[in-house]
């Protein structure tokens, strides 16, 4: 299944080896039960153990040669 990221540029510099490097992280929020993940347990206090909703949070930094 696709999803989308919201993408932020963080800029350019220069990594230790002298390569110029561009800084990006990308963040979206998943339901972990469209994926087929669908195990949890309910717990005493009425809840359940785990939630539905899944963050994913990437950090990239991209040489372009």
């Amino acid at each position: 299944k696709s999803v989308t990221f919201d993408t932020e540029f963080n800029g350019k510099g220069t990594n230790p080896w002298g390569q110029e490097v561009y800084g990006f992280e990308a963040e979206t929020t998943i339901n972990r039960e469209d994926f087929g993940l669908t195990w949890n347990a309910a717990l005493e206090t009425g809840g359940v153990l785990v939630g539905k909703d899944i963050k994913i949070t990437v950090e990239l930094e991209i040489n372009p040669a």
